[in-house]
């Protein structure tokens, strides 16, 4: 004997099943081809050589693992401080870094401070990047320097949370920059040799000779197209206000070479070559010069202090940057709270 059920449940049940089938199917197909859960930043792996250690982080915002080296403090049973100390143009991918270049890590090396020097970023100004570029790839350098990485290395490598920020040359913008960005994180920040601003026509063509002839990026893809809004938003010396209460060392050369200068540049390159790279030089540091005083003009307006090295003489290269940093450090100790 079949039972039948009434028309009306009979109709309910058919709605049912149709309504689970449906949510079912939707769960498949939601299941298929929603993107995974956003995985998270965090340090992936740590390598130790004895006081380096080789970190790889991993960034969210670039979706890349990171190279991270840090040479630990002089005493690694004590928390210490954070000194970031980013490269040139080449982002220590090569050679333009300070570890090849001076002596800035065995003058740290009997300091209570962990250097933290990322490896990578060639001809990215260290910024967030609109697009990505066909030959530097994504850049959300801003993101992952003040938002990913910071918490990462306190926990890592049991620091104080204070942290201090140096940059040469291209870099030498970005930690001005930076530190704009996320006012706070760097308690004082060191500058040598970098141009402030890059919203005028002048700072735009030394952005771009660095972005674009030098590296191959496009820097459209950066800022956008030159009366773009971001050139401005991003240029140090209009956003100067943003420096208050950060303690600042600011330095650079007039562009005069001494005899030390000419024989490094023609002893480096061959011939026509070292010719050039040492005209190069000279105006590279005459134009930065330009900028710093720039710099300083606008600082003293807005009644913000900071500490001036303006070298009588002196092109573009790495003594000088050396020698800033030797003369800097009392201030970024100061700044971390430990001694210089």
């Amino acid at each position: 004997m079949r039972c039948r059920l009434p028309r009306r449940s009979l109709a309910a049940l058919r709605a049912g099943a149709v309504a689970l089938t449906v949510a079912m199917s939707v769960a498949v197909v939601g299941g298929t081809t929603s993107a995974a859960p956003a995985k998270a930043s965090s340090v992936t792996s740590v390598q130790k050589d004895g006081r380096t250690w080789h970190l790889k982080v991993y960034s969210a915002a670039m979706d890349q693992e990171i190279t991270v080296d840090v040479q630990r403090p002089v005493d690694e049973s004590t928390p210490a401080p954070n000194l970031w100390m980013l490269n040139g143009l080449d982002g220590g991918e090569g050679t333009a870094s300070w570890k090849a270049q001076t002596d800035a890590l065995q003058f740290l090396a009997d300091k209570q401070v962990n250097v933290i020097q990322p490896i990578g970023g060639r001809g990215t100004y260290y910024t967030d990047w609109q697009k990505p570029d066909p030959k530097l790839g994504v850049n959300m350098w801003k993101t992952f320097f003040t938002e990913e990485l910071p918490p990462l290395l306190d926990s890592t490598l049991n620091s104080t949370g204070l942290n201090a920020l140096a940059g040469l040359s291209t870099s030498g913008t970005s930690v001005l920059q930076l530190a704009e960005a996320k006012p706070g994180l760097w308690k004082g920040v060191a500058a040598y040799s970098g141009c402030a601003q890059i919203a005028d026509p002048a700072g735009k063509q030394f952005v771009k000779f660095s972005t674009e002839t030098w590296a191959g990026g496009d820097t459209k893809n950066m800022y956008g197209p030159d009366d773009s809004p971001l050139w401005a938003e991003n240029d140090p010396v209009i956003n100067a206000e943003k420096l208050r209460g950060t303690q600042l060392y600011i330095s650079s050369g007039s562009g005069i070479p001494v005899m030390e200068d000419v024989q490094y540049y023609l002893s480096s390159a061959p011939g026509v070559t070292g010719a050039i790279n040492l005209t190069l030089g000279v105006v590279i540091e005459a134009a930065v010069n330009g900028c710093t005083a720039n710099l300083k003009n606008k600082l003293d307006s807005l009644g913000i202090p900071a500490t001036y090295q303006f070298n009588p003489v002196g092109t573009h290269y790495w003594p000088y940057w050396e020698e800033a940093l030797h003369k800097s450090w009392p201030m970024l100790a100061a700044s971390m709270q430990i001694q210089a």
